[in-house]
């Protein structure tokens, strides 16, 4: 393993901004993987401090093909994460929404410049990454449409679910949709956690890592069994919206099957505890995406279903 720092800055009150990147093996450049980029990516940063402690034994065990180099930057916002923020602290700019960077720009668009200038060399690009509002997901891969994206190439890493999804405007900044224009295969990974840590979900998270990469040459050893992934447009996802703020209180989890009409959650007055909602499931299917924040605003996307097939 060789430790090296991708990208600096000097700060006025603290010590220097650094992002730090860990390479094993020689060779080609053949993967990387990207952790938090925002300061409450608590379970992405997790995953990769597992994710390390696999690749030091792998190394040591000789799993790594000759020939074949891989980087691990864990965190790309270190500085958000330090005070518990979600994007950077002095403008609150989204890093993620900065690339492919400029060298010359505000501070954001130069850390991505800095860091896109690594990645893009790679051959597959894999970010570990969080949804914009607070919920937990089903795990699956993500890739934008971009006409560059490998979505057969996606089913080697064994999610359940693939998810495709046409780019808006504002996703042209992203890392995943510049990765695939630099022409790097892009995967965008999502756990089902994002603020707090689930050891089990990180752990099959690095399994689908693992068997990724026995299957595209990286490393050795025996490819676990997985089931053929459903490929799906993000479109797809039936939302169900409340109608009123309050608490949330949740009846079901994430990646649970259920009927439809089952309740899935309730929403209760902050004052007198009434129930001023109950959310109901409109199909039978999976619950893709379940909000988790102790407070909710009226005519939010709280609950995503992706429908069983007929």
């Amino acid at each position: 393993m060789k430790e090296s720092v991708i990208y600096s800055t000097s700060s006025l009150y603290r010590d220097d901004f650094r992002v730090k990147a860990y390479t094993f093996g020689r060779g080609e450049k053949t993967l990387c993987v990207v952790g938090a980029m925002r300061g409450n990516e608590y379970q992405q940063i997790y995953i990769c401090s597992q994710l390390m402690r696999y690749f030091k034994q792998w190394e040591q065990e000789g799993r790594f093909i000759a020939g074949r180099q891989v980087m691990l930057i864990p965190s790309v916002n270190p500085s958000s994460m330090n005070i518990g923020k979600r994007f950077w602290a002095i403008d609150n700019t989204d890093i993620n929404r900065m690339f492919p960077g400029y060298s010359l720009g505000e501070t954001t668009q130069r850390i991505a410049a800095g860091v896109f200038e690594v990645i893009n060399k790679y051959q597959t690009g894999i970010q570990l990454t969080s949804f914009y509002m607070p919920g937990d997901f089903s795990p699956h891969v993500r890739m934008m449409r971009t006409g560059y994206e490998n979505v057969e190439k996606a089913g080697d890493f064994g999610f359940p679910y693939i998810v495709v999804r046409d780019p808006r405007p504002y996703d042209t900044t992203t890392l995943n949709y510049n990765l695939q224009i630099w022409e790097t295969d892009a995967y965008s990974l999502y756990s089902n956690t994002t603020s707090r840590i689930d050891p089990q979900s990180a752990i099959k998270v690095i399994e689908r890592i693992e068997r990724f990469m026995i299957l595209n040459g990286i490393l050795t050893g025996a490819v676990s069994p997985a089931a053929e992934s459903r490929i799906f447009k993000y479109g797809d996802l039936i939302s169900l919206r409340t109608t009123q703020a309050g608490l949330y209180h949740r009846l079901a989890e994430a990646d649970t099957h259920v009927q439809k009409n089952t309740p899935v959650a309730e929403i209760y007055d902050p004052g007198s505890g009434d129930i001023l909602e109950t959310l109901y499931a409109p199909v039978d299917g999976v619950i893709f995406f379940q909000h988790n924040d102790p407070l909710v605003y009226a005519y939010t996307a709280a609950v995503k279903f992706l429908a069983d097939l007929p």
